[in-house]
């Protein structure tokens, strides 16, 4: 078993569950942080003292607070850690079940595990740290057809963000004015209808409202 452990994750009352599992599993030496930045810190003095953490458990979403963060989401964190220290073992545990963040985290930041908080979070997240010990990967089962072959789809953040401001009632010019206004490209009109027209076709959908009822029951969003 893991001799040493991080945990991140800024509620008080996750992270005590998570310590429980650890203390199961009789892991010997495990500490928590509440800050993204000061699990960077932890890591990186441990490695400098020869004691390095083998396993981050870590959070995706992190309140803002007074405290300005280099870090401002297990995400950055995460992808920050994969390419200064590809060898530590990462698991995600968060509430967070859209597929494509799955998809993104495991497949092109090589998370080893992720799981969704929920009524069997614990359970799973100790199954989940020792699947990664013995060097698998792990997800939680309401999440693991993310990484099937059929949910292998071609579609950016941006299509994500464009999908959610048509959920929400945006037409295609306050859409490209939206994006305008965040420096988002494309952002012009004729580049918005022919994206949109690509993904109704690639999804099989028959308008715009039944492309956002097809995305939505796939978790992208």
């Amino acid at each position: 078993m893991f001799s040493k452990v991080l945990v991140s994750d800024d509620l008080g009352s996750i992270n005590q569950g998570v310590l429980t599992v650890l203390d199961t599993l009789k892991v010997p030496k495990f500490e928590q942080v509440q800050y993204c930045d000061d699990a960077y810190i932890k890591i990186k003095r441990g490695i400098h003292d020869k004691e390095p953490y083998q396993l981050l458990i870590t959070d995706l979403s992190f309140k803002v607070d007074h405290r300005e963060q280099k870090f401002s989401s297990g995400e950055d964190l995460i992808k920050e850690l994969r390419a200064e220290h590809p060898e530590l073992k990462i698991i995600v545990y968060s509430v967070e079940d859209r597929l494509q963040k799955v998809r993104t985290l495991m497949q092109i930041h090589k998370v080893d595990a992720y799981v969704c908080k929920g009524r069997r979070g614990l359970i799973e997240l100790a199954e989940a740290i020792d699947y990664v010990y013995n060097n698998n990967t792990f997800v939680s089962h309401q999440i693991a057809h993310a990484l099937s072959p059929k949910a292998d789809l071609e579609i950016e953040d941006y299509d994500i963000d464009l999908i959610k401001h048509m959920a929400n009632g945006l037409s295609q010019d306050e859409i490209s004015q939206v994006f305008k206004n965040n420096n988002i490209s494309p952002s012009s009109l004729s580049s918005i209808e022919k994206r949109l027209n690509k993904l109704r076709i690639q999804f099989k959908a028959n308008n715009a409202i039944h492309l956002v009822a097809i995305v939505k029951d796939l978790g992208l969003i």
